[in-house]
């Protein structure tokens, strides 16, 4: 039918996925990227920056509970927790379940991707903007991170694709301000791309992280809309222990904080770090 709307992201040179557009909600440019949130039949409500799928009502929980729930029960005793990017607030819900967590920083570049995403994409954020926990800062994450003086249990980066205002979180500089603002148990955890699609940004990240953390690698996590395979989340600590720790603390832990999560399970995170032979081909 000629008068069907689809939305085709061409994010690699060989390769697109398009997702059929049942009614546009909003289509604006800000002075960072074009943002669009529209209705597609699979996925339900669909936030895009320059035509690139962030997030879906659909498959978002996947993404947002490994990245947060995955460090914080590792870590045990989190209680300060720093989020760079993350407008759309799925983020800050997941790690505003954590009762052990006092304090949440979550430092955003775009303040139109979160004052749109409280009215097109609520069911993301489910008011973690409104929890008293959250500092919400508006600013160059890059420059948040060099400046900063405070210190973080967990540090989050929900940063897009490196391109555009996400490129420079994914740089050397930015990885070594973050290793110093982490607690001497702490834990960064990074999206990564598909690994398959992505190859370069695994193997950068995990370049800057052997140099800086003692344990330094990723861990995968499948999300539909993340095309071409599992996606990598890096994973860089000055400490081998919460890595490593056993299935039993995790799943006791896991009870304690009483979440009730729709991926997340704690074999899942420990298979999580158990990597195909093309992912660890990728690491310097």
């Amino acid at each position: 039918m000629t008068d069907e709307v689809w939305n085709t992201e061409r994010l690699h040179d060989h390769f697109a996925q398009s997702l059929r557009v049942s009614e546009m909600y909003y289509d604006s440019k800000t002075e960072h990227q074009r943002l669009k949130v529209f209705q597609n039949g699979t996925f339900g409500r669909v936030l895009t920056l320059d035509d690139v799928v962030q997030t879906t009502e659909g498959d978002n929980f996947i993404y947002h509970e490994m990245l947060t729930h995955v460090p914080i029960l590792a870590h045990g005793a989190a209680k300060r927790v720093l989020i760079i990017g993350g407008g759309d607030g799925g983020i800050a819900r997941e790690v505003l379940k954590h009762a052990s967590v006092e304090h949440v920083t979550m430092v955003e570049i775009d303040a139109g991707v979160v004052d749109f995403s409280k009215e097109y994409l609520p069911t993301l954020s489910q008011g973690a903007f409104d929890d008293a926990r959250l500092n919400l800062v508006i600013n160059d994450g890059a420059v948040f991170m060099k400046e900063t003086d405070d210190k973080f249990d967990v540090i989050i980066v929900d940063s897009t694709d490196p391109i555009g205002p996400g490129e420079v979180l994914f740089t050397d500089t930015f990885y070594g301000h973050a290793a110093r603002v982490l607690t001497e148990d702490g834990i960064i955890v990074t999206q990564n791309g598909v690994p398959f699609m992505q190859g370069d940004e695994l193997t950068n990240t995990m370049r800057a992280f052997q140099a800086l953390f003692q344990d330094a690698t990723c861990y995968l996590a499948t999300i539909p809309t993340y095309v071409g395979g599992p996606m990598a989340l890096g994973w860089g600590s000055h400490s081998t222990k919460a890595r490593n720790v056993d299935l039993a603390t995790l799943e006791a832990r896991f009870v304690a904080a009483n979440l009730t999560p729709d991926y997340y399970t704690p074999e899942v995170q420990k298979a999580a770090f158990a990597l195909p032979g093309y992912v660890k081909k990728l690491f310097p």
